[in-house]
């Protein structure tokens, strides 16, 4: 099964846990709850790390949770086979995680009051963070050269699909009152200050030694020593943990130490003619 993929309308996923019927049925019939909370993001954008800040929020600072619960049993994934079946459990408020485009998440969105919060980050860092993510991963083939992967990348033929149909459809959302979008630029540029931002948006009020307790224990040393958050307990059959850790630097512009000047320029390129359509302005840019 390792490397084989399936197409669900355009977009590409490997068939290790994911079946076209989980995807319709989370796509048409998962009823969305007005208490939810969902981490949205493209892989390797800052999800685990949004996730271990949403799971501190919620218990207003305190460790005791994400200490003592996997992230994936804190958080299920909803268009994953295992992550539905925990999610349809899930007593509310329910805190849920998706890498799904827009166009393919639950439609029953349209109609609660649900809240989601789309973290971004340079696509470059994207780029290199799955490539090095993709060697270790078992069920996804072998990425090539860095070269291929690139073009892989732009065309969109990686799993979950395009970034920039990704971003693109789910930032069109922007102007809604339950979406919240934020950078993984700006979580490191300032984490107290992003943390007090998310509390206001779930309307949830944090004392300042509680928001300064989130961010120390969201911090990527924490969450890289703690064994519930850094994955060194997820299944040897979804991770090679020999080749590589799955939380690797966790740093911005990591992709100067990989592209050559020739991969950024074409990076660019796609990249101005993609955003044009957009029409905004992130910090990378």
């Amino acid at each position: 099964m390792a490397g084989e993929y399936f197409t669900y309308k355009g977009v590409l996923f490997p068939c290790h846990d994911y079946t076209p019927e989980a995807l319709s049925y989370v796509e048409n019939e998962f009823q969305v709850r007005d208490d939810d909370v969902f981490n949205v993001t493209y892989p390797k954008s800052g999800t685990n790390w949004m996730l271990e800040i949403l799971s501190l929020i919620r218990c207003e600072g305190d460790p005791g949770w994400v200490r003592s619960v996997p992230n994936w049993e804190r958080a299920p994934w909803v268009e994953h086979k295992v992550g539905l079946e925990a999610a349809l459990k899930y007593p509310p408020p329910r805190l849920l995680c998706s890498h799904l485009p827009v166009q393919l998440f639950p439609k029953s969105l349209q109609r609660s009051e649900a809240k989601i919060i789309y973290t971004l980050r340079c696509p470059k860092d994207v780029l290199v963070s799955l490539y090095h993510f993709s060697h270790i991963l078992r069920f996804v083939k072998d990425p090539g050269s860095l070269d291929s992967f690139l073009e892989d990348f732009l065309s969109g033929n990686v799993t979950y699909g395009s970034w920039f149909d990704h971003v693109i459809g789910w930032m069109g959302l922007k102007d809604n009152k339950n979406f919240f979008s934020i950078t993984y630029e700006e979580l490191q540029q300032d984490l107290p200050g992003s943390v007090r931002r998310i509390c206001r948006f779930l309307g949830k009020e944090l004392s300042e030694e509680q928001v300064a307790a989130v961010a120390e224990n969201a911090s990527f040393q924490s969450m890289k020593g703690n064994k519930m958050s850094n994955y060194s307990q997820l299944s040897d059959k979804y991770i090679d943990h020999e080749k590589g850790q799955f939380l690797r630097k966790g740093i911005c512009g990591d992709w100067r130490n990989h592209l050559s000047e020739t991969q950024s320029q074409r990076f660019d390129t796609v990249y101005q003619e993609q955003m044009q359509r957009l029409g905004m302005t992130f910090p990378w840019d």
